[in-house]
């Protein structure tokens, strides 16, 4: 699968050195999923506290929109600001439920096909509807709401959908699963634009988790542990205070005064992967953490974040994000300055 952090060339920048983001929003829109974009990008800043992004809400045809609540939105833009932009990201609409044939409207259409070529174009929820119409997701992996799932496949079949993720990354083209999966696909598009860092300090002032793999699952069977049931918190608390060392299940299911079996199942049902996989994943961030934030040489950045050797972690960087740990020190060494960021997309 291709990568957004792997194509860091798209890093199109406006005037004033901000990346320009266009929410495409129609009749029906849900306000939540409008005002993440917004709230999420619009958080994105220096270190300085000069703002990365400019975002806008346009539409086909500027005015006032229902949304599926009972208030409306006035949108000042139209299709112009979908041509002008870097990113476009196009959240759900009531109008994606029901019996569609998955044609867009004229409108829709016109609007579409205002965006400039290279654009990276993002959907959150069954706003991929769009993306397929539009004809955006052919051949490609894709994800939308599981409760629109079995619509999506029987009007877009040869979209290779994939319902079972938070959000789904294939260059420039990227959907999100639902509502607080936008969160997580806005939060990946910061982390690739400008590092962990940045998107670190975003999640934080949006109080969420700084990074959900996109290939977690959607749906949890346990997100919040049962009356009078352990949750795992207490061992993930744990393991993030010794990644530097080896830490074993037995390790983790002792903290939580667990089986092996007991743990791994329930850990699985709260979080969405199994123990090592989460444990992985929280290597490679301390891992980019160490790189982006630090001097230390590559073997101390491996030993540090778990990974014991430099090649151990060369080979999991590798698969994360699809660059060697030089490499990636040397892209966001000085993410958030807009002169080192259209450095190193011209660099790559």
């Amino acid at each position: 699968m291709a990568s957004m952090c792997e194509d860091r060339a798209m890093g199109v920048f406006a005037e004033d050195g901000r990346h320009r983001v266009a929410v495409l929003v129609r009749h029906g829109l849900l306000p939540m999923e409008l005002g993440i974009v917004h709230r999420v990008f619009g958080q994105a800043e220096t270190a300085g506290g000069e703002r990365l992004y400019e975002v806008l809400t346009c539409a086909p045809e500027p005015g006032e929109l229902r949304t599926d609540a009972d208030f409306t939105v006035n949108v000042r833009y139209g299709p112009q600001a979908l041509a002008e932009a870097d990113t476009v990201v196009v959240p759900a609409s009531q109008q994606d439920y029901g019996d569609g044939d998955g044609c867009l409207s004229e409108e829709m259409a016109r609007a579409m096909a205002a965006i400039r070529p290279g654009t990276r174009v993002a959907s959150i929820c069954t706003g991929s509807f769009v993306l397929a119409a539009a004809g955006l997701l052919e051949g490609r992996r894709a994800t939308t709401h599981w409760r629109s799932a079995e619509q999506f496949r029987r009007l877009f079949p040869a979209v290779e959908l994939d319902a079972d993720v938070l959000y789904t990354d294939e260059g420039r083209v990227l959907t999100a699963a639902g509502v607080a999966s936008g969160i997580d696909l806005c939060l990946h598009m910061i982390r690739c634009d400008h590092g962990a860092a940045v998107a670190n300090e975003v999640a934080r002032r949006t109080v969420v988790p700084p990074h959900r793999e996109g290939g977690q699952a959607q749906f949890i069977q346990r997100p919040v542990p049962e009356p009078r049931l352990s949750s795992t918190a207490a061992a993930r608390a744990w393991a993030l205070e010794h990644l530097d060392r080896p830490v074993t299940l037995r390790e983790l299911a002792a903290c939580e005064s667990m089986s092996v079996r007991t743990f791994t199942r329930r850990f699985r049902e709260e979080v969405g992967v199994s123990p090592l996989q989460w444990l992985t994943r929280q290597r490679v961030e301390r891992a980019r953490q160490l790189l982006e934030e630090t001097e230390l040489p590559v073997d101390r950045v491996a030993a540090d974040a778990g990974f014991g050797t430099a090649a151990s972690l060369r080979q999991h960087l590798q698969a994360a994000v699809g660059v060697s740990p030089s490499t990636y020190r040397s892209t966001f060494r000085g993410a958030g300055s807009h002169a080192g960021m259209a450095g190193a997309g011209a660099g790559r």
